[in-house]
């Protein structure tokens, strides 16, 4: 059961991980920006636009394994909020795949507890009630949350529909899975393994990975680098794609 890929671009190798509920097709406007300087290998994770799900139960390293097994031996990486999990449970099981990390909206631990920011575990678990009756809709509804704060909220959201839109929608099953990592997963105690260099990007407008929650994820790992879009939500390669690109060039071209 393979994971669906798209290859655009030449030069260094960079896998392209999509977040919930979306497919690869959301990251058509960065691609555009990327593909004269990488060859991007644009991902569709398990259950989502033209992959299939994993079995059920699969845990994150399922889903991180199902990726590797699908693109090259060794490249970059760069994973947007629950893609950025993907990415970084790949980075912890198998390093020496993985040239370089770039997290981007992303977070450790996506719940709030005590003393960590994050999504309150009242409103995931609305979601996961809601994706019994009406998935559609809690699709729809995350899409708003995510764009809720940029400074074009209406446009993005529309540009995140229209990549939705592009490709099959997704699975059931993998909508409900994907939550139950949002809701689950704990990597921070892991993060300082990390040895590869890493780029942690977030927007300062995000309600899902709040800013504090940048601060507290540069203790965890102190070796990486973080910027903070100003104007940009959850989604920055959207609302500042040219920001964000410009960010990531940086990083993967400048000698490590």
């Amino acid at each position: 059961m393979s994971v669906y890929t798209e290859q655009h671009g030449h030069g260094p190798d960079l896998v392209l991980l999509h977040g919930w509920g979306m497919n690869g097709a959301v990251w058509r406007e960065l691609a555009a920006r990327l593909e004269s300087d990488f060859c991007l290998h644009i991902v569709d994770l398990p259950g989502f636009g033209h992959s299939a799900p994993l079995p059920a139960g699969s845990s994150l390293a399922d889903w991180a394994g199902s990726v590797l097994a699908a693109v090259p031996e060794r490249a970059a990486w760069l994973g947007w909020s629950l893609g950025g999990l993907v990415a970084t449970q790949a980075a912890l099981q198998a390093p020496e795949r993985i040239s370089a990390l770039i997290t981007l909206a992303s977070s450790p631990r996506f719940v709030s507890e005590e003393g960590w920011p994050g999504i309150k575990p009242e409103v995931l678990s609305g979601f996961e009630q809601q994706l019994a009756e009406d998935h559609h809709q809690v699709v729809n509804r995350f899409l708003a949350l995510q764009a809720m704060g940029s400074e074009h909220a209406r446009e993005d959201i529309r540009r995140l529909r229209d990549s939705l839109a592009s490709k099959p929608a997704p699975d059931p099953r993998a909508l409900a899975a994907g939550l139950g990592l949002l809701g689950e997963v704990d990597l921070r105690a892991q993060l300082a393994q990390l040895d590869m260099p890493l780029l942690r990007l977030y927007g300062r407008l995000d309600g899902l990975v709040p800013r504090k929650a940048a601060v507290l994820t540069d203790a965890l790992a102190p070796a990486s680098q973080s910027h903070i879009e100003p104007k940009a939500s959850h989604a920055p390669f959207i609302s500042h794609p040219d920001a964000t690109a410009g960010q990531i060039r940086r990083f993967l071209q400048k000698p490590h």
